[in-house]
């Protein structure tokens, strides 16, 4: 028995105590399988955290105690209400052209001259035809007045008894003639001098003059060109001298649609700024609405006249209106400043208004808040909100109090 347990004893294998290094590495492996579970907890909690909604805000702004709000919003054009182009009377060939784009005119200004030979040789015949009748009848008269004395001989001498009755009636018939031929010298000369008058007025129309005192925005003809009041000639003939506006008569037109035209009154307040110069507010009045409508496009045309003009305005121009509530409409008091806001960024449930305020912590705060009338695409709130104050343009439905939001 003894000899059986030496000989077990001699199987057992003998094991070196563990080294240090061996004892580390399974330090490392916990603490590494810790970090593990850790940063899979954190990443678990970052994928399931609260993300902040990304919106768009605005600022809120403030309309001054007593100022008037706008009832609807248009777009439009720059007209001339008196605007022309002028063309010569009769068909010609220009000689001279006097003006240039942008160049000032006054009423009656030359400013183009067509070939007047022939309407000159053609007055000239007629005046000498008038001399011509003019001189004949002079000579009539004169043989008039030689009948007239040889009748008063001849009745003479009748009387006396010296002559015959033949002769006086001979005198007479002389002296009758000659008067009845000066009448008619008297109408030739009458037809002469209308045909003189005539040719006169042929002659006047080879000179264009300017109808009105305006602005030339256009020049269409060159000397050389002919010109016709109608088209006639291909291409080769111009119908149109210059172009000619009267800047005293500019105005608006801006076709509003029909459904907003019960917004529209007569002398109605008009804000206008030109889309060429966006800070430059024009003040503006209605001048009439023209009583027809647009069946293709379902608009009314609205004429708007500026109450002051400017260099800057010209023909042609976008604007854009703003049609302005009589100051007496609006609801709010006439001391109180009146803040704007979109009237998307307004959400209503049951009697009450609200929108979600910005916080500077990038939190939104829903705040209750009492609105007025409209002006405009914009909200009037009549308490609640401070100008300067940001609001959220359209909230999403999952908006709530304290929400974290990321503004566009």
């Amino acid at each position: 028995m003894t000899e059986l347990k030496d000989d077990l004893a001699a199987l057992r294998i003998e094991r070196a105590p563990m080294a240090p290094e061996g004892r580390f590495r399974w330090v490392k492996w916990l603490v590494l399988l810790a970090l593990l579970a850790g940063g899979g907890y954190a990443g678990y909690q970052w994928l399931n955290r609260e993300r902040p909604l990304e919106v768009e805000a605005v600022a809120v702004t403030e309309r001054a105690a007593g100022a008037q709000a706008s009832v609807l919003n248009a777009s439009g054009y720059v007209t001339a209400r008196r605007r022309a182009t002028i063309s010569s009377k009769v068909t010609g060939k220009l000689v001279e052209v006097n003006v240039e784009e942008g160049m000032a005119v006054r009423e009656g200004q030359i400013l183009a001259r067509l070939d007047d030979s022939a309407a000159k040789a053609a007055h000239a015949l007629a005046q000498a035809q008038l001399v011509a009748a003019q001189g004949a009848m002079r000579e009539t008269e004169v043989r008039l007045a030689e009948a007239q004395v040889t009748l008063k001989r001849y009745v003479q001498l009748a009387a006396d008894g010296i002559g015959t009755q033949a002769d006086v009636d001979r005198s007479r018939a002389e002296a009758d003639s000659l008067a009845a031929r000066i009448a008619s010298s008297r109408e030739q000369i009458n037809v002469a001098e209308r045909q003189v008058a005539l040719l006169q007025t042929d002659l006047d129309n080879m000179i264009v003059r300017a109808p009105f005192s305006g602005v030339a925005i256009s020049k269409d003809a060159q000397a050389g060109e002919m010109v016709s009041p109608v088209s006639a000639g291909g291409g080769f003939t111009r119908t149109g001298i210059s172009t000619i506006v009267d800047m005293k008569s500019l105005e608006i037109e801006v076709d509003v649609n029909e459904s907003y035209i019960n917004r529209v009154k007569p002398a109605q307040g008009v804000t206008a700024v030109l889309d060429a110069y966006p800070d430059f507010q024009i003040p503006a009045r209605v001048i009439t609405t023209v009583p027809t409508a647009d069946r293709q496009k379902a608009t009314v045309l609205v004429r708007i006249g500026f109450l002051s003009l400017d260099p800057r305005i010209l023909p042609d121009m976008g604007v854009k209106v703003t049609f302005l509530r009589d100051a007496d409409d609006t609801d709010a008091p006439a001391a109180q400043a009146i803040s704007l806001v979109p009237k998307a960024s307004v959400k209503t449930e049951g009697d009450q208004s609200m929108v979600f305020v910005v916080r500077p912590d990038n939190t939104v705060e829903r705040r209750a808040v009492r609105v007025g009338g409209t002006d405009g695409e914009r909200q009037e709130i009549v308490a609640g909100l401070r100008a300067g104050e940001r609001v959220v343009v359209v909230p999403p439905p999952a908006m709530v109090d304290g929400a974290r939001v990321v503004v566009k």
